[in-house]
């Protein structure tokens, strides 16, 4: 193998170098160098997304670097970025938050960049044992990072139950892949597209395998039945933590759903579509449903994520050009209106963690009318209400939908959108009619970092929702890989 087939892994590899040295830096310092490192971090991702677009980018087309293990494409160009944002995103809301907290932060910033790294992978997967890497990396990062506040009954619940569930999907995953290989005799995507028509009508261990890949790919997005780990692991983990993890591994899971589904699996749709459609339709009733009895505000967010799986997994059911840069384009606009809640959150958390109760907004209109705004413009974007970006990511994703005819579900989708509607407005409700009870309001830290990123994802959403056109344009271009166009 040859030096030039490292030269697109740049990026990744200046990411594990950086992970390294800040690990270094973090045992060495102790409290005193958690702000710079989590500003380290912030700027080696910077880099990061410039080495992606100098050397991760390809010039003619998809290219297989890596002896076919890793493929460079637009798709997965499109995702790094995405996923290096919302990585920088949420370090940069930690790192005034761990100086507040008694738990140092360490080693904090490095599993960031190690997360950061491993999705890096999943996205660029051609292979499937380069996918499950990236995914275990990952992963093990983000059982770490829940678990963070390791004195925190809540926060080692939420771990253990991530971690043991994780690790049983891990292994149906696992289980799926090799029955994979002992029915087509290769672990290349490519290889498996091209093989799979002949294969799949007269070989029922094929049909099971995709289905148990399947079933270990619905628990890494969140979607029911395959749910029940992540209300407690949002709950206990560091709300930085939280915000990145609701957004960066659920984006870097549809990117590895859609290269199995969309790509290795397109000719197998019979023997998946049902299970996608189901899973669907459960996601979206269930999250939004159990939503509604929530008055912890990250549970109640943890719910709204599964729902917004179930929405994503339309696109991916709609198995086309429309349906994947779709699921592609929610995921962005996702990214900035659940961070910048979660944000909003961080804001008004305090020790014995205040800030988490829809009470504790009560009253913030009056008290702080502009992080009010910013929270309104998240509820309304969460829910699917114009001119927000939430709102323009729904309409493509249903239209694909609508597109492949399935007006079943999307009139599902439309119901549980409305269902939606109460419980993100039981916080606007709080903090415009509501006044919080003497002596117990619920102050708002003063966290610059904070606050930039909250304005910014903010404006985001409203100007993706009133222009959506560069984005969809960013997110059509990220196809070329999967077969679609």
């Amino acid at each position: 193998m040859s030096l030039e087939q490292f030269v697109p892994f740049v990026p990744e590899i200046f990411l594990a170098l950086a992970g390294f040295a800040l690990l270094l830096g973090g045992i060495t310092g102790g409290r005193r160098v958690i702000k710079p490192l989590s500003l380290a971090a912030v700027a080696s991702l910077g880099v990061t997304m410039i080495l992606v677009w100098l050397f991760g980018r390809p010039e003619q087309g998809p290219e297989l670097i890596l002896g076919g293990m890793l493929v460079i494409d637009q798709f997965a160009v499109c995702f790094k970025l995405l996923l290096s944002v919302a990585a920088a995103i949420a370090l940069l809301m930690a790192a005034g938050y761990l100086e507040r907290s008694p738990y140092g932060g360490g080693e904090f910033s490095s599993l960031v960049l190690f997360a950061t790294l491993g999705m890096f992978v999943m996205v660029s997967g051609a292979n499937v044992v380069s996918l499950y890497v990236g995914l275990e990396l990952m992963a093990l990062s983000v059982y770490v990072l829940v678990g963070y506040f390791k004195l925190e009954a809540k926060s080692n619940e939420g771990a253990v139950k991530y971690f043991v569930l994780g690790a049983l999907s891990s292994g149906i995953l696992l289980y799926g892949f090799s029955l994979l290989y002992g029915s087509l005799g290769t672990l290349d995507l490519g290889e498996i597209r091209a093989a799979l028509p002949l294969a799949i009508a007269n070989d029922n261990v094929l049909t099971l395998a995709i289905l148990l890949i399947g079933f270990g790919m619905l628990f890494k997005v969140a979607a029911v039945p395959f749910h029940v780990w992540t209300p407690d692991a949002y709950e206990g983990a560091p709300t930085p933590i939280t915000a990145f993890m609701s957004v960066g591994p659920k984006a870097a899971a549809f990117a590895m759903f859609m290269r199995l589904f969309l790509g290795a699996f397109f000719e197998g749709f019979e023997q998946w579509g049902m299970l996608i459609w189901i899973a669907s339709a459960l996601t979206m009733i269930y999250g939004n449903v159990a939503a509604l009895t929530q008055d912890n505000v990250k549970r109640m967010l943890a719910y709204s994520s599964i729902a917004h799986a179930g929405y994503a997994l339309m696109g991916i059911l709609a198995a086309s050009a429309m349906g994947a840069w779709s699921v592609l384009m929610y995921m962005l606009v996702y990214t900035f209106m659940n961070m910048g809640a979660f944000g909003l959150v961080i804001l008004l958390e305090s020790k014995g963690y205040a800030g988490e109760k829809i009470s504790d907004f009560a009253g913030l209109s009056r008290r702080h009318p502009a992080a009010a705004a910013a929270m309104l413009i998240f509820m309304l974007a969460l829910a699917g209400i114009p001119p927000t970006a939430g709102f323009m990511g729904k309409l493509y994703v249903f239209g694909a939908a609508v597109q492949a005819g399935y007006i079943k579900l999307v009139v599902i989708g439309f119901i549980m959108s409305a269902v939606s509607l109460f419980y993100y407005f039981r916080i606007v409700m709080q903090m415009y009619f509501k006044e919080s009870e003497a002596g117990e309001a619920t102050e708002m830290h003063r966290d610059r970092w904070v606050e930039v990123m909250v304005a910014a994802c903010a404006v985001i959403t409203l100007l993706v929702g009133i222009y959506p056109a560069p984005v969809v344009a960013w997110a059509q271009g990220g196809l070329n890989a999967l077969g679609l166009l």
